[in-house]
């Protein structure tokens, strides 16, 4: 029988509040004609203001959309609303082959992943480039050094020149170390009893990315990405690739002004390794991954090189997601959970955090804040990290018992993505 994906799901691919608000109006059978699903794709004709039905149409797998509509935000009212139809009223939605328009689409969109990639660019051009950018960090990353041993020196209680970071973030941008720079821009927004460990952390990223080339090859792969250097996914995938059957642990979106991040965790069945997938979206678009948390995806991973890798792309699907297993995910005891994080940071020093299950917790609220307990160990709940309102939600659904919560612990705290109840449903506790 076709797996059909949960409104929380639907509603979490939405660009903005307006448009689930309006796809709502758009889920009911009402307004929609030529309906249809062969278990890859969705189609249907919505009725609009105009004499024309608006043509729908999405590839279920990534997702992918296209309507005819002239909305500018993606997915538009009409693909959500299509969606949250053939979640609701399965009913509605017949089987069978595309309408030839839906077709069309969704051969063309096969051809142009067919397509062989582009050439790659002159090596030894490639080189110099490489070079020319090496020596731009390093001596960024020198100046980074000097302008910290100097802040340090007249002490960090006086003002007198403590002048904003966002002159030294400018040069780390120009040095082409946007990581260095994104580091840097945090400083005048940290309050004065952390500000001597960010320091020396960030010293410490300084130091290395001046010797990057006398680092163990893990830790120098670490070292570029903590300061700024990205590869793409296909040249991720082009190295060594594990092909697992992934459980969907939790996804979180943030967001700016200039783009929408949504992180998904997954965890491999058989290997148990852990696995950051990123997705980006421009403002009105939602990114455009999007994996149900509790189910399980065959694929193929890429690891990002580093010394405790995470960060993965997406390669070959081997199929639809699929309902993972009853049981919530094997869990951690609070005491193995900061052990973990620990052998982690021994490995990246500049680690803020690491996926972790936690198994039987219960979630408390004391005098100072949020805390998880399994009965022997406490863990405290990162204030900044999830709403209010979803850890009142995740009381409700403890109601006092103990539940498998995931989510990422580090030195300022666990901060929850998803808990299972006590039927094993996963209840999402994002904060956006």
């Amino acid at each position: 029988m076709e797996e059909r994906w949960s409104t929380e799901h639907v509603l979490s691919l939405a660009p903005d509040a307006a448009s689930r608000k309006a796809a709502g109006k758009l889920s009911s059978p009402a307004p929609w004609s030529g309906t249809g699903t062969d278990g890859a794709a969705l189609w249907g004709e919505c009725r609009g203001s105009g004499r024309t039905p608006y043509r729908t149409v999405i590839e279920l797998a990534t997702p992918a959309y296209q309507c005819s509509c002239p909305s500018r935000k993606f997915p538009c009212k009409h693909a959500l609303g299509l969606l949250l139809l053939w979640s609701s009223a399965p009913e509605a939605v017949s089987a069978g082959e595309p309408a030839d328009w839906a077709a069309e689409w969704l051969r063309a969109r096969r051809e142009r992943a067919g397509k062989r990639a582009a050439p790659p660019a002159d090596p030894e051009a490639a080189r110099r480039r490489a070079e020319r950018r090496g020596a731009r960090v390093a001596a960024g990353a020198a100046e980074l050094r000097l302008r910290l041993a100097d802040r340090i020196r007249h002490g960090l209680a006086d003002q007198s020149t403590a002048g904003p970071w966002e002159e030294v973030a400018a040069r780390m941008i120009d040095a082409q170390a946007p990581g260095l720079a994104s580091r840097v821009r945090e400083l005048d927004t940290l309050p004065e009893d952390r500000l001597l460990a960010e320091y020396a952390m960030l010293h410490l990223l300084a130091t290395a990315a001046t010797r990057i080339d006398e680092l163990p090859p893990e830790l120098a792969a670490t070292v570029r990405a903590r300061v700024g250097y990205t590869l793409d996914a296909a040249e991720v995938l082009t190295g060594p690739t594990v092909r697992d059957r992934w459980l969907v642990l939790g996804s979180r979106d943030t967001a700016d002004e200039r783009l929408t991040t949504r992180r998904v965790w997954l965890r491999g069945a058989k290997t148990g390794r852990p696995a950051l997938l990123l997705a980006f979206g421009r403002p009105g678009q939602a990114p455009d991954l999007a994996l149900p948390t509790g189910h399980l995806l065959e694929a193929e991973l890429g690891y990002h090189p580093g010394a405790r890798p995470l960060r993965a792309a997406l390669g070959t699907r081997y199929g639809a997601p699929e309902p993972g297993p009853a049981a919530p995910p094997a869990g951690l005891t609070v005491a193995e959970a900061v052990a973990g994080y620990g052998t982690a940071v021994a490995d990246d020093p500049w680690l803020d955090s690491w996926p972790t299950v936690l198994a039987g917790v219960v979630p408390v609220r004391a005098p100072d804040g949020w805390h998880l307990t399994d009965g022997h160990h406490t863990v405290p709940v990162r204030p900044s990290a999830v709403q209010e309102a979803a850890l009142w939600r995740l009381v409700a659904v403890s109601t006092g018992r103990p539940l498998t919560v995931f989510g990422e612990y580090g030195h300022q705290g666990f901060a929850p993505v998803t808990a299972w109840s006590a039927e094993h449903r996963p209840v999402g506790l994002s904060s956006s």
